[in-house]
């Protein structure tokens, strides 16, 4: 159905240049991002379609009556910004806080001012005003006063107009203003999270540490600027490693902290850190007393290598049983045994000692959730046996598995954000 517009009879010569520049005026509102810009812009084709010979703003929020502020007026040679330049001058008398306080729109048709009065040399030798109060949640915060030389300037019919504009111009410039602050907020978190971002990654391995034969490749990454996932070497006697990985619950910034303070906790253990169950039973303790009561937790589990027969004793906190697989036999070992609650929940909670043996060729893999419940964009979780199948090609060396499985991360993902942090570890027996 198309709409005839034949009957319509085309508008006069002033209605058309009227339109003209109400749509050029809002044409260049659309286009502002600064709302100093807009306030400019928006005066400069108020006085064409309107004919002032003067404007002043005034403003009362964060002021109790009758205190105000001017904020702007068309006599002053500069540009204050009034969002940042709070300290402008404050008046608690004259006609101008009369009409801000009165909360109504205001028509003076023969303007009589008082010598005294704050606002005398802006109204001066003006003989009609119109204010326009520019409602915030019902109450006049901000107020714009027109002002012309001669008595009865403005139409009253006109008036309503007037107001009816100046409000939603004032909701726009006021939206500007809350959409800066907020970029402005939202740029200082983002720096905040970078600078914990970067002291969380300085808890992390500067680099792999040279363990006699095995073969390591990591991979960390976290969903937002800082996360929960941790891992970590720690060198014992005998020539021996603790090989740690853990994931906190929750994501962002709390669990980086608690992440941190599970860190810290585990390198101020001042007994040696084994055997595993030892460290993860210290650990239980001080979270569980001091900094899970809000319902947080750990998963973790913690491993030590011994490289002189390649045996592997371990303890495990609720965390993803580790996988070893054994090229030799062509078989996929899950040590689940030591499974336990993850640390923080249970203060009383003891955890215990297995082991396995690792062969030349098996490749061990600790990894975190993020991993294996990635989501494509059906919804489907990648799920250990893509990861197992990934690593069922014993002929790649560790790196080589690293980046196929990131590889197939990220086409089963279709390149979505994380949804979790990512961790994943190998170390293959050579």
């Amino acid at each position: 159905m198309s709409l005839s517009l034949g009957t319509i009879p085309p508008p006069t010569n002033v209605a058309q240049q009227r339109l003209d520049d109400v749509v050029h005026m809002m044409r260049e509102i659309s286009r502002q991002h600064d709302p100093q810009q807009m306030v400019r812009a928006y005066s400069r084709w108020v006085n064409k379609l309107v004919a002032v010979d003067g404007s002043i703003s005034l403003s009362r929020r964060e002021l109790e009556p009758p205190r105000y502020r001017i904020t702007r007026s068309s006599l002053w040679d500069h540009n204050i910004n009034p969002w940042n330049a709070r300290e402008k001058v404050i008046y608690d008398r004259g006609i101008l806080g009369q009409l801000i306080y009165a909360d109504q729109p205001r028509l003076i048709d023969d303007l009589q001012l008082a010598p005294d009065d704050p606002a005398h040399g802006l109204i001066q030798g003006n003989r009609s005003l119109a204010a326009i109060p520019l409602y915030d949640q019902g109450v006049a915060l901000n107020m714009v006063v027109l002002l012309r030389k001669q008595p009865h300037g403005f139409a009253p019919e006109q008036f309503p107009e007037l107001v009816w504009t100046g409000n939603l111009f004032g909701r726009a410039t006021h939206n500007l203003v809350l959409s800066q602050e907020i970029r402005r907020a939202h740029d200082e978190i983002d720096r905040e999270m970078k600078t914990v971002a970067d002291l969380q990654r300085d808890l992390l391995p500067s680099q792999l540490p040279q363990i006699p034969n095995l073969q390591l490749a990591a991979h960390y990454q976290t969903s937002r600027h800082a996360g929960g996932d941790w891992y970590d070497f720690f060198p014992l006697p005998d020539g021996r490693w603790g090989i740690m990985i853990a994931d906190v619950s929750g994501h962002g910034t709390p669990a980086a902290v608690l992440m941190a303070i599970t860190h810290s906790i585990a390198h101020t253990c001042s007994d040696e850190p084994a055997p595993p169950s030892k460290l993860l039973n210290f650990l239980n303790h001080h979270l569980a007393s001091r900094y899970t009561r809000n319902g947080n937790f750990v998963t973790a589990f913690y491993g030590i290598y011994d490289p002189r027969d390649r045996t592997l004793a371990y303890a495990c906190a609720g965390h993803h049983p580790p996988r070893i697989r054994r090229c030799k036999r062509n078989t996929l070992d899950v040590l689940d045994e030591a499974r336990r609650f993850p640390l923080g929940i249970d203060l009383d909670e003891r955890y215990t000692d297995h082991h396995a043996a690792l062969d030349r060729g098996d490749t061990l893999v600790l990894y975190t959730d993020g991993i294996t419940e990635s989501r494509s964009p059906d919804g489907d979780f990648f799920g250990p046996g893509r990861l197992d199948q990934i690593l069922s090609r014993c002929s790649a060396d560790v790196d080589e598995l690293l980046r196929e499985t990131l590889a197939a991360l990220d086409t089963f993902t279709a390149s979505q954000a994380l949804s979790d942090d990512r961790t994943l570890l190998l170390a293959r027996s050579v």
